[in-house]
Order: C-alpha cells, then sequence, then structure tokens
C-alpha cells in the first residue's frame, strides 16, 4: 500500500513539472543574422604628431580644440647646440662667398697681368737679340740668356695662370660646401619647429612647456573633425563573413537607446596574432551630430537577412536540429538563419504546432 502510494506521489510530480513546461507557436517575421564586432570611432587621417629630434618644448602655439592648416606651427623646441651649429654655418658661409674672396682673386688677377707683361717684354729682348746674331752682332752667350730669360718669363706667367684657376676653384668649392653645410643647418633647425602635416582639429597636447622630447615622444593629436570612422576588431571565427559593402548597426554609449547605420569600407587581411582579431574599417551613412576621437562602438555587422521566416525562439531549440513536441517527444527541424534570440525553422514545423522549452 505505502509503494502504491509512492508511486502515485511521482506521477503526480511528474504530470505537475511537465504541464509547467513553457511554449509557443512558430511565428511567421523578419530575421537578421549578424557578426558582433567592438570598436572605437577615430577621425579620417588621425595621427599622433612626433619629433625628429630631441629637445625641450620652448613654446608652444596651439591649444586643446584649435583648428590648424597644413604646415601650421604647432610648438617650437629649444636646442642650443643646434642653433650654434647653424650660426656657425652661417659665418662659415659668409667667409667662403666668392665675393668676400674677390680681394684674393684680384692680387692673382695683377701677378697674372705683371707676369704677362714680363713676359711681353722678355719676348721682345729675345726677338731683338735673335735679329741682331742673324746680322752677326752679338755673341751665342748673350742670346740663350735673353732666350732663358724669356723662358722663365714664360714658365712664371702659367704658374700665375694656374696658381689663379686653382684659386677659383678651390673658392667656389669651398663656397658650395659652405652653402650646403648652411641648407642643412638650417633644414635641421626648422625640425625644431613641428608642424601640422593636415587642415584638421588639436585633439590633445601631451606635454608643456620645459619638458624634454626625443623622437620617440608623442607630442599630440590631429585629426579631420569632419569626417570620422570606426575602427572594429572582428574575431578570426567570424572574419570570413566579412564583406565590403556591408551593413553595421552601431551603438554607443555616448548616445544611449540610439543605433546608427555603418557600411563595412576596408577589410584588413592582416590577423592580430595576439588577440586573434581582424581589424576592419565602417563609415557613417549618416553620422551622429557630435563625435570624439576613440569613443566606443558596439557593432553588429549584418551577414543576412530574410523576411516573412518561420521563426522560434533559439532557447527551445536542442542541439542545433530537435524541438519538443507533444511536452516530450523531439523532432527533427532543418535550420536556417540564426541571431542570439531567434531561428528560422525551413524545415519540420509550421506555424500551427505548437512546441516547448526543454528543461535546462
Amino acid at each position: 500500500m505505502k509503494s502504491i502510494l509512492n508511486c502515485l506521489i511521482c506521477i503526480v510530480l511528474v504530470s505537475s513539472c511537465s504541464s509547467k513546461l513553457e511554449k509557443t507557436l512558430p511565428v511567421t517575421q523578419n530575421i537578421t543574422a549578424s557578426v558582433y564586432a567592438a570598436g572605437i570611432v577615430k577621425t579620417r587621417n588621425q595621427y599622433q604628431v612626433f619629433s625628429t629630434v630631441s629637445g625641450i618644448i620652448d613654446k608652444i602655439f596651439v591649444t586643446e580644440n584649435d583648428h590648424v592648416k597644413k604646415g601650421t606651427p604647432i610648438m617650437m623646441l629649444a636646442d642650443p647646440p643646434s642653433k650654434l651649429n647653424r650660426e656657425n654655418s652661417d659665418l662659415s658661409a659668409r667667409y667662403a662667398d666668392l665675393q668676400t674672396n674677390e680681394d684674393k682673386l684680384t692680387d692673382l688677377k695683377n701677378n697674372i697681368a705683371l707676369a704677362a707683361s714680363k713676359y711681353s717684354n722678355d719676348s721682345l729682348v729675345y726677338r731683338r737679340q735673335q735679329n741682331l746674331w742673324t746680322q752677326g752682332i752679338g755673341t751665342q752667350l748673350e742670346l740663350d740668356q735673353k732666350r732663358l730669360t724669356a723662358e722663365s718669363s714664360l714658365i712664371s706667367l702659367e704658374s700665375a695662370r694656374i696658381k689663379y684657376n686653382d684659386l677659383l676653384k678651390q673658392l667656389v668649392l669651398n663656397a658650395k660646401q659652405a652653402k650646403n653645410n648652411l641648407a642643412i643647418s638650417r633644414s635641421r633647425e626648422s625640425d625644431y619647429t613641428i608642424k601640422s602635416e593636415l587642415d584638421g582639429k588639436v585633439y590633445y597636447i601631451y606635454p608643456s612647456q620645459g619638458e624634454i622630447v626625443n623622437p620617440q615622444t608623442p607630442l599630440a593629436i590631429i585629426g579631420d573633425s569632419a569626417h570620422f570612422y570606426l575602427e572594429l576588431d572582428v574575431d578570426e571565427y567570424d572574419i570570413v563573413k566579412i564583406k565590403l559593402g556591408q551593413e553595421v548597426l552601431i551603438t554607443m554609449d555616448s548616445y544611449k537607446g540610439q543605433a546608427f547605420e555603418a557600411r563595412v569600407s576596408k577589410i584588413d587581411p592582416l590577423m592580430n596574432e595576439r588577440t586573434k582579431t581582424f581589424l576592419i574599417e565602417a563609415v557613417f551613412t549618416k553620422q551622429p551630430p557630435v563625435l570624439y576621437p576613440n569613443l566606443t562602438a558596439e557593432a553588429n555587422i549584418i551577414i543576412q537577412k530574410k523576411e516573412n521566416a518561420l521563426i522560434i525562439p533559439r532557447d527551445y531549440l536542442i542541439n542545433d536540429s530537435f524541438v519538443l513536441v507533444h511536452k516530450t517527444e523531439k523532432k527533427l527541424v532543418k535550420t536556417g538563419i540564426k541571431d542570439y534570440q531567434k531561428v528560422e525553422i525551413l524545415q519540420g514545423l509550421t506555424n500551427q504546432d505548437a512546441i516547448y522549452k526543454p528543461e535546462e
């Protein structure tokens, strides 16, 4: 009698538990499949400003939120040795200038003229001595002396000309080298004035006046203030589903309760080995009214859509292939598009078939 009573209690409990199973009917509605991605907002052409030289921040010409044009000075670095080098190069260039050394060239020109005059005179004397010698006047020794004097004058004239040409070449070379050194010094000195590489907005300035910086020190962030895009990280498991032009639904903490549309514009083909994700870019179809760089964003990249699909809740599906009918009977179904809450049924059910939510 006691065992019969226990059996009856069990039957009642099973019946009670079974009666509590939730049930639903498939419904016809639209369904969308998407891939989740997280990322940030960035300005177009956003970049970090770096210096090519080391120095001390002497002046900062802009403040955050300033709009700048390409070539606008942002800040100036001080480096006394660089300034001294430029001044020394300037002095050297002025000293090596041809006009500054004109007196040296004039002196050698005068030597050439004097040597030419002497050679002309000695040549004339030699020719006269030759004429006398043909007339039997004079001696062989006198003739040889006059010839040697003329030849010596010619050698002196050629030597004066060589000295002039050598000095001229040296001065021209020195002048060019000094000008090149001055140009290099000025170019290096110009490196100490940091300028904007584009028309945009100053979003952040890192150092303060008086700080020491080097080429590895970020100085500022500048970007296009009118055009923004999204950098999104997609898991390697999902990247093969992503294609250019796909619709992206964007939500941001800055715009609670609102969603914005974008389109996939770029897919980085190289995976980040550390995070096992791929970087993709998306552009807003209609940009939110106010945006800032590095705002966080969450995205659902639409990979498939279907209208008037037969839908059931995803948690009613067992092992992705079965549903529960008549509370205890499993029925095989063929599924289609899935999202996080719903799944499309292609075969195995109609909108008149009641199904039950399986117990967890």
